[in-house]
């Protein structure tokens, strides 16, 4: 027979790890460096200031910087419709290539800013990587390649070149910097931006949309694909890759998780942000085209999220504090619901000038699903340039 401490090394080895892991993560630092997963990046062999590596014309993107309120850097990629770039490629392939110190004098810049008809997707991306990491430049290209859309891509500060590290206030910074760019330097009026976030960045989208709701402006569109509803609630189930768990093993002992929850430094409450950003729409008369995107086999963040999204943002179109009684919202979305299969529906929420679209798409996963139609549609949707729900 072995040793009894050797018999238990199988079990001992991976509790050892497993606790010394949330210890680590009660550290801002180390808990950050989790979240964002910014350090995990391709730049080594990578040029991100070379976008023709990711299938672009010649010039259609534009590598450049903006400038944060508290003075970060932040990387982005201005890309051109490609329609419209077949229309101006020889000024555009002749101009230098690379990343341009001073955007307004391009060519690129023009055909966004004096366009009148011009339409911009702000594209808000997920943990780690970069720009021009894994799936994101054939997302860009699915939104780009036949439609009129200009994309701007970021990365947050501490992602990619941009400086800085990332927190919760930090990110919703740089999201402001984007529209401001897009409001005030390009000179666009809000109904002609749409807010596009994936997973992290649904949180970014929800939060930078509900900061601009209080000033009175309303975009062209809201889209959140594959969001979470609070950082904290999401990370309680969370998996890595629908196979590692992360503080699962705690559901176990509740009064555990909810210590170790508590030293969650950012919270992320988009659900909180999503029903303040409906109410207050709402009770000013304004518009909002808010698009809740999710597949079913997505083992990251599980896709009964979306339904907690919705959920908070129909109680922000009930007046009281205690919004919607749950029994009473199954019955109402389960009328306003078009079936589309065993593991895709649609439903549509409407009250006055606010549309809530939830769409549950049966495959494409965390990632792939930003290739997938249900998000070119819900942009096209967002613009007035889509049909009905049912559609």
């Amino acid at each position: 027979m072995p040793p009894y401490w050797v018999a238990c090394l199988p079990v001992a080895v991976p509790l050892a790890i497993y606790i010394l892991f949330l210890g680590l993560a009660a550290n801002p630092f180390f808990q950050r460096n989790f979240v964002y997963a910014h350090r995990i990046q391709t730049l080594w062999w990578t040029d991100v200031n070379e976008p023709q590596s990711w299938g672009f014309a010649k010039n259609q993107v534009t590598p450049f910087s903006l400038t944060t309120s508290d003075h970060e850097t932040l990387y982005a990629w201005h890309i051109l419709p490609l329609p419209l770039y077949s229309k101006h490629e020889s000024e555009l392939s002749a101009q230098s290539s690379g990343f341009h110190p001073n955007i307004e004098e391009s060519l690129n810049f023009k055909l966004l800013s004096e366009d009148p008809s011009s339409r911009l997707v702000l594209y808000f991306h997920g943990n780690a990587g970069h720009v021009a990491q894994g799936f994101r430049p054939a997302s860009y290209h699915v939104l780009t390649e036949t439609s009129t859309y200009h994309i701007l891509a970021i990365d947050y500060r501490g992602f990619g070149h941009s400086t800085g590290s990332p927190t919760e206030e930090g990110l919703i910074l740089d999201a402001s910097a984007a529209v401001d760019w897009a409001l005030h330097t390009v000179g666009l009026p809000p109904d002609r931006i749409v807010l596009l976030g994936q997973s992290l960045g649904t949180a970014v989208t929800a939060a930078v949309a509900e900061r601009y709701a209080l000033q009175g402006v309303d975009f062209a569109g809201v889209v959140m694909v594959a969001g979470f509803s609070s950082l904290p609630t999401m990370l309680s189930g969370y998996a890595i890759a629908g196979w590692v768990p992360v503080l699962r093993p705690l559901k176990a002992i509740p009064f555990l998780l909810q210590t170790v929850l508590n030293f969650v430094v950012d919270k992320w409450e988009s659900k909180q942000r999503l029903r303040d950003l409906v109410h207050t729409v709402k009770a000013r008369s304004g518009r909002l085209r808010l698009h809740l995107v999710h597949a079913r086999n997505d083992w990251d963040i599980p896709y009964l999220e979306d339904d907690k999204l919705f959920a908070a943002a129909v109680d922000g179109t009930i007046e009281g504090a205690n919004g919607i009684d749950p029994r009473i919202l199954a019955e109402e979305k389960e009328q306003r619901t078009v079936r589309k299969g065993k593991d895709a529906f649609v439903t549509m929420w409407k009250d006055g000038d606010v549309e809530i679209r939830q769409e549950l798409f049966p495959t494409g996963g965390h990632n792939d699903v930003m290739t997938y139609a249900p998000v070119s549609l819900a942009v096209m949707r967002s613009f007035d340039l889509g049909g009905t729900a049912d559609s």
